[in-house]
């Protein structure tokens, strides 16, 4: 009996050995039949997944962002301890001890397939689940089928004969995605927690571990609930594996999750300027390389510079915007079927800090007294003091009921918060319909310091700063006055500003140009001419002069388009672009030179190799010395002239500028400099509207200027002003300011400036091209 038992237990053995050596067979010859089909793994000698492409500012600060996965590769030293035993104990916790499938894992997983039968049941080790993700180098799908897995095993057995486990780890560390567009565990990281995975606390790196499995489900962005589930799973398989001890994990279970980050990227500080920087890595490099190979790429723009023309734009079209009164809100939710109780925004589940510009909702519009309304859990009342900044009467003295509609959706100005009794204080506001531009650059390079391009990126990505076209009014006119001044005429010229007909040749109609106040000031000087702006001396001096030198000297400063040579073009009646007009003006302060404006310093590649680099380049455009005394001219403006409102800033600091106001009041311009800085502001709609009857260049865009210059000087303090370089060959003399004539010492007067050799006669007024005093001498023409 007992050697039947061994016989029996002979065969059977036999047979299982067999059965064995024939599934062994079977499987070598599957795993040899598809190990032909696949790609070498070598590829990942040269693992160059596709990163994030970075554009910083001069000083420093990350201005945006492009890629198609956001990516930082980290090594795997940089990979935080409790990171990587979380990944480990949830995802594969044998990783250290197989070669690169678990067959036990496997078995189970097999068995409950055919039990079930279906194929549904993961055994994936890390080493296979990087195989997978990485299924556009090896030709895997996404399918859940034998043929796939079989493929899928194959690849994880190469790769670990091929790689250590500390590569492996990195590499799918840095691969695999994580949700909302972040790809690897530092991206995730700063998506989730705004810091580097190197800092991420127990609970943070559990939860992060968590999000591997299914990154849709698993982001607390998306479901906080699942999250923390997710969470405290890993937090107990680290116990269980036993990376921490129980009452470790038990403390981590216990604390909420707390994010610091956000699932969209935010338009950043300057996102007109850095989609200006896109576009021209696109056209240089190919969407490829922009979106996939990493680039770093260091701009010109100054951060704090860009914060301030921010700051100056709103301020500045909120205060336009309310010069022209409220109007009705555009949306009311109770028409749109919404209930007062359960409407929200997305708004509102973010801080509400004093300072804030936030949307709310009117719950009470009576008749008298003030409106209710609601943002999130906060409550507040709008009163008549709430209307104040608007300067129309109907807002002013108008009721609640006026001007609401309970369910009208507002804007307001958080100007108090009170936490703990869930009120605020606030003021009426709203979004202004007027567009505005601001571009800074500096003098001595051309390096663009800051550009905003519009009221919000949001509601257009249209550049007004560097794409609209508009016509330029009387920022123009400094280019006439240079002009002039080259050919021999002084501050103390004469010109007279009366009615003047000019005959235009090949037009029905002579042309007769009219001062914007229609008053005629009779004889002044070119400086009282310039700095009032007016418009008949401008054109008698072109028409002096002759339109083509003064079109050969807008070419000189830079101005693409090819102006016609009528007179009306001494008026601005032609059209360019706000970087065009603002880079013109730095040839002022800067004697004579015009940079050429550009917004790249620096290209790198992944590897810090240098793609690009931008230089300063300058082009002479006119003499220094004519340079100066236009500075001087500017400097006019803003101390008597039509920018005397920006003289107390002058007071204690250079700066010099013109005013430009277009027909009817479609376009405002000022642009001006300082020694180092030129700024230009224009303000006006897109269609070619009146901003309105009263909003003239020293009225809308001058105080957006002021506004910016003035947190720029405050930034600059703490040293000596700086001032505008003296040719050699300037002359100042004390003259009247009315006549221009020098005056005795002790008199007063005005200082102006010469070029040696065309300074007035100490008696009487040189004669020199347009000067006239009294009737013209015999031989000289009357401008």
């Amino acid at each position: 009996m007992a050697h039947y038992v061994i016989r029996v237990a002979r065969n059977a053995g036999l047979a299982a050995l067999f059965v064995a050596a024939a599934l062994l067979g079977i499987l070598s010859g599957v795993l040899f039949a598809y190990a032909g089909d696949l790609p070498q793994v070598s590829a990942l000698d040269d693992y160059a997944p596709s990163t994030i492409t970075r554009v910083y500012a001069a000083n420093g600060p990350l201005l945006g962002e492009f890629a198609t996965q956001r990516r930082v590769i980290v090594g795997y030293d940089d990979i935080n301890p409790l990171l990587r035993q979380a990944i480990i104990a949830t995802e594969d916790a044998e990783f250290d001890r197989h070669f690169g499938v678990n067959l036990w894992r496997i078995g189970v997983a097999a068995v409950k397939d055919l039990v079930e039968w279906r194929r549904a049941q993961g055994a994936s080790t890390l080493t296979q689940q990087l195989a997978r993700n990485l299924k556009e180098q090896f030709g895997l799908t996404n399918e859940k089928s034998w043929e796939r897995k079989i493929r899928e095993i194959i690849l994880a057995i190469q790769i670990e004969k091929r790689y250590t486990k500390r590569e492996i780890f990195t590499i799918y560390c840095n691969q695999m995605y994580l949700g909302h567009g972040a790809y690897g565990v530092e991206a995730a990281s700063r998506l989730y927690f705004d810091k580097s995975n190197r800092d991420l606390t127990l609970e943070e790196a559990a939860l992060i571990a968590g999000i591997f499995q299914t990154p849709e489900r698993q982001s607390p962005f998306v479901n906080p609930e699942r999250a923390i589930r997710r969470r405290n799973i890993v937090l107990q398989r680290m116990a269980d594996e036993r990376y921490i001890d129980q009452a470790r994990a038990d403390q981590a279970k216990a604390k909420p999750i707390v994010t610091r980050g956000q699932p969209t990227q935010p338009p950043g500080v300057a996102p007109f300027f850095v989609e200006e920087v896109r576009q021209h890595l696109e056209g240089e490099y190919g969407a490829k390389v922009l979106y996939e190979a990493g680039l770093t790429v260091r701009t010109t723009l100054d951060s704090r510079l860009q914060q301030f023309a921010n700051a100056a734009i709103e301020r500045g079209l909120r205060r336009i915007d309310k010069r022209h009164g409220y109007r009705k809100p555009s949306r009311n939710v109770i028409a749109e079927g919404r209930t007062l109780e359960d409407f929200t925004l997305d708004r509102w589940a973010r801080p509400i800090a004093e300072g804030d510009v936030v949307p709310a909702l009117v719950l009470t519009a009576p008749k008298s007294g003030p409106a209710q309304i609601r943002i999130g859990a906060y409550l507040a009342e709008l009163g008549p003091a709430a209307y104040r900044g608007f300067q129309d009467a109907r807002t002013r003295r108008g009721s609640a009921a006026e001007l609401f509609a309970v369910g009208d959706l507002i804007e307001v100005a958080v100007t108090k918060v009170d936490a703990a009794s869930r009120s605020l204080e606030a003021t009426l506001e709203q979004t202004p319909v007027v567009e505005a531009a601001l571009v800074a650059i500096d003098n001595h390079t051309g390096e663009i310091r800051a550009m905003v391009g519009g009221w919000s990126f949001g509601r257009s990505k249209f550049n007004r700063a560097v794409q609209a076209f508009r016509q330029l009014g009387s920022t123009f006119k400094p280019v006439v006055y240079t002009t002039a001044i080259d050919r021999g005429f002084t501050p103390s010229s004469i010109i007279v500003d009366e009615p003047t007909t000019f005959e235009t040749p090949g037009t029905p109609q002579p042309y007769q140009p009219q001062n914007y106040d229609h008053e005629f000031e009779g004889p002044i000087t070119l400086r009282r001419a310039l700095e009032d702006s007016r418009n008949i001396p401008a054109v008698k001096i072109m028409d002096a002069l002759g339109p083509p030198s003064v079109l050969d000297t807008a070419r000189r400063f830079g101005f693409g388009e090819d102006f016609p040579p009528y007179l009306a073009i001494a008026l601005g009646a032609g059209d360019a672009t706000l970087l065009e007009v603002t880079s013109a003006y730095t040839v002022f302060p800067n004697q004579g030179v015009r940079m050429k404006p550009f917004m790249i310093e620096k290209v790198l590649d992944r590897e810090g190799n240098l793609l690009e680099e931008g230089r300063p380049e300058g082009v002479d455009a006119i003499r220094a010395d004519t340079a100066y005394v236009m500075t001087s001219l500017l400097e006019g403006v803003i101390q008597r002239g039509t920018a005397a409102a920006a003289a107390r800033l002058a007071r204690t600091w250079p700066l010099a500028g013109k005013t430009g106001t277009v027909d009817d009041n479609t376009d405002a311009w000022f642009v001006g400099f300082d020694p180092d800085l030129t700024v230009g502001v224009w303000v006006g709609k897109d269609e070619k509207k009146s901003i309105g009857s009263q909003e003239q260049g020293a009225i809308a865009a001058l105080p957006i200027w002021m506004d910016f210059m003035s947190s720029y000087i405050d930034s600059r303090a703490g040293g000596d002003p700086p001032q505008f370089q003296v040719p050699g060959n300037i002359v100042f003399l004390n003259v009247d300011e009315r006549t221009g004539l020098p005056l005795p010492a002790g008199e007063p007067g005005i200082t102006e400036a010469f070029i040696a050799g065309t300074q007035p006669d100490a008696n009487s007024l040189a004669r020199l091209p347009g000067v006239v005093a009294g009737p013209p001498p015999e031989g000289a023409k009357a401008y």
